[in-house]
């Protein structure tokens, strides 16, 4: 009797934790079926994924989607909207909304709003706090948490947190792995007279490679002192990845599209736009961060998806905001890199889906095998386009890779089961549910 599934994507070559070859996919009821010669089954759906590759998931496990508080610049569906065009399947996103993710209650709130109406799934951070350490125990296994993440530099209110003893309050309560924003506050307020007025190219000179290195020495060595397991976002300084590598024991390590693909030198013609914390650096941190990649060092990407309006971006710095859009540039930035030959095909796979799956101890995400959730980002290695601020979905509707050409393309996202993107369109109403963890099940 011939096989029946919901969903069967035939034809393509199916890239996975086992290499890589032409092996078809049956889904059934939101989850994998099947793997392998499936051309007798039957199926409500068929997709023809002939000539294109089928990945993992895509998991972007930072982004800022400013829901509540700041929505004139994103939401959780215009944000999960520009996810799902870029072949996103599931985003973590950050506290720093207005009111803070600190509390149960703020996190419910932000399941409640996701449910169904952000077009991927997610899951929530949950700012760590000097008001919150002894509630984190609870804080971080509720449905929908994400775990704990603290800004040790460059935020606001309570969610900062910049000394060791406030940092250490916190990693004694923890046993998932907390997420930190590592910069050193006090170097950076010592250092604000080196800020120039209208010149957005004094930002790095700022907040220099010092300031990121001293912060996460700092943060490794408390850490260790209380046996918790940290992750590193967004690294940006070559300093760090010769450090870290040292420390990969207690530590993991997140790295950005925009610190693999961008450098000081576009401050001339970007501006304000390229303004990120940590800063956009010069080639030779960008060369040693790929560095680091190649050998391992690094864990996982995440974006940093951090937008804000062209207006304020246009304020003269150092008042403009630090952020950019940039999750819905993730996958195709990254396929032109593997089209380049910078990385495999392979090593993107397991720093997008695989090893945020095992960072985080997410459950039934992360590869494609029976039993698992049925998300699958589909590629066109091949394919060439031009990267367009009238693409961006993004409410903020500008990327500071306008007019960049870039070879490999997500063609179709799909999650658990469902075809929500195909061909730069959304094909199916929201359904986006919290993410599960093997720690909080």
């Amino acid at each position: 009797m011939a096989l029946t599934f919901d969903l069967v994507l035939r034809g393509g070559v199916l890239v996975n934790h086992d290499g890589a070859g032409a092996r078809d996919v049956g889904v059934r009821a939101g989850r994998i079926e099947a793997i392998g010669d499936l051309s007798d089954a039957s199926a409500g759906e068929v997709v023809d994924c002939a000539g294109l590759h089928v990945l993992p998931g895509v998991i972007d496990s930072q982004v800022h989607f400013r829901e509540p508080g700041l929505t004139h610049k994103e939401d959780l569906e215009t944000g999960s909207r520009a996810a799902v065009l870029g072949g996103v399947t599931a985003v973590f996103e950050m506290p720093n909304t207005n009111p803070l993710t600190t509390s149960a209650e703020a996190l419910a709130d932000k399941v409640r709003r996701g449910h169904h109406r952000m077009h991927c799934d997610f899951a929530f951070w949950v700012g760590g706090t000097h008001e919150n350490a002894r509630d984190v125990p609870e804080l971080e296994r509720l449905p929908g948490s994400a775990g704990i993440k603290v800004f040790m530099g460059s935020s606001t209110g309570s969610l900062l947190v910049e000394d060791d003893p406030g940092v250490a309050a916190i990693l004694a309560q923890t046993r998932r792995r907390a997420a930190f924003h590592a910069e050193d506050e006090y170097r950076l307020e010592e250092r604000k007279h080196l800020r120039v007025k209208g010149d957005p190219r004094s930002h790095p000179v700022w907040r220099d490679e010092i300031t990121a290195l001293q912060c996460t020495q700092r943060l490794v060595r408390v850490a260790r002192a209380h046996r918790a397991k940290i992750h590193v976002l967004h690294v940006s300084t070559g300093d760090e990845m010769d450090f870290l590598k040292d420390h990969k024991d207690v530590a993991s390590v997140e790295v950005t599209p925009h610190h693999l693909s961008l450098d000081a030198s576009l401050y001339a013609t970007l501006g304000a736009k390229l303004q990120m914390n940590p800063p956009v650096r010069d080639l030779e941190h960008q060369k040693r961060i790929w560095r680091g990649l190649d050998q391992g060092i690094a864990d996982i990407l995440g974006s940093d998806h951090a937008p804000h309006t062209l207006e304020e971006k246009a304020k003269p710095y150092p008042e403009s905001p630090s952020g950019m859009p940039g999750v819905q540039t993730l996958v195709p930035l990254m396929l032109d890199h593997v089209h380049a030959g910078r990385l495999t095909l392979a090593r993107f796979v397991d720093l997008s889906s695989a090893g945020p799956a095992r960072l985080f101890g997410i459950a039934g995400k992360g590869r494609i095998a029976v039993g698992y959730d049925a998300d699958f980002t589909i590629v066109d290695l091949k394919r060439v386009e031009t990267i367009r601020d009238s693409w961006i979905a993004s409410r903020c509707g500008w990327t500071p890779y306008d007019g960049r050409r870039v070879t490999g393309w997500p063609v179709g996202t799909i999650v658990r089961g469902a075809r929500v993107m195909w061909d730069g369109e959304i094909a199916t109403p929201a359904r986006g549910e919290a993410v599960r963890f093997q720690d909080a099940l």
